[in-house]
């Protein structure tokens, strides 16, 4: 059982009898106060989605949750259901569609380096390569000369995402969006 301060980013611990992933940590050191530090942990429910934010003692002692992640890639969907399949062994995973709204918006079927998060042998959410690459489907047409820094237009890419491009993008082209913090990025490589 490791100590509080042992917990890193992205941890799946126990916590109120849920398997929680600490998405954040802020360790602080109380002034005046003989002891150790204090750190202040934003979890997440890996079934749920429910937002503790709790504090421990440096030698709060927490378990660590039974999770693995499996590499995987998209499949179809099933009525309300996302299939994924096991990139080795090729088991399918089925995962609700209102548990990964938000990640579904950044899937198809080219999106490559999915972890599907395994919590006692059941699927209950994926984790996203830090971008992913999309195609534009509608925008503004494009303006000639604008330049890499310039004002921005809201584009639809074939996920049904909606994120600000630079004025440059057109519709077709490929881009490349950062997951976490749902921005454009460039454009994409390959396409």
């Amino acid at each position: 059982m490791p100590k509080a301060s042992e917990i890193k980013k992205n941890n799946t611990v126990v916590f109120d009898g849920k398997a929680c992933i600490v998405r954040d940590i802020e360790r602080s050191v109380p002034q005046g106060r003989a002891g150790g530090s204090i750190y202040r942990m934003r979890m997440y429910d890996v079934v749920t989605g429910a937002k503790y934010d709790e504090t421990f003692k440096d030698s709060d002692t927490l378990d660590m949750a039974d999770l693995t992640r499996r590499p995987a890639m998209f499949s179809y969907i099933d009525g309300d259901e996302y299939v994924f399949m096991d990139k080795e062994d090729y088991t399918p995973y089925h995962l609700n569609k209102e548990s990964i709204e938000n990640e579904a918006l950044f899937i198809n079927e080219e999106t490559d380096g999915i972890q599907v998060v395994i919590v006692s042998e059941v699927p209950v959410a994926l984790d996203l390569p830090m971008s992913v690459e999309l195609e534009v489907v509608e925008t503004d047409p494009s303006i000639k000369g604008a330049s890499a820094t310039s004002r921005t237009k809201p584009a639809t890419l074939s996920t049904g995402l909606v994120i600000q491009v630079p004025e440059y993008i057109s519709t077709g082209e490929w881009i490349k969006v950062n997951t976490e913090e749902r921005k454009f990025q460039s454009r994409a490589d390959k396409h």
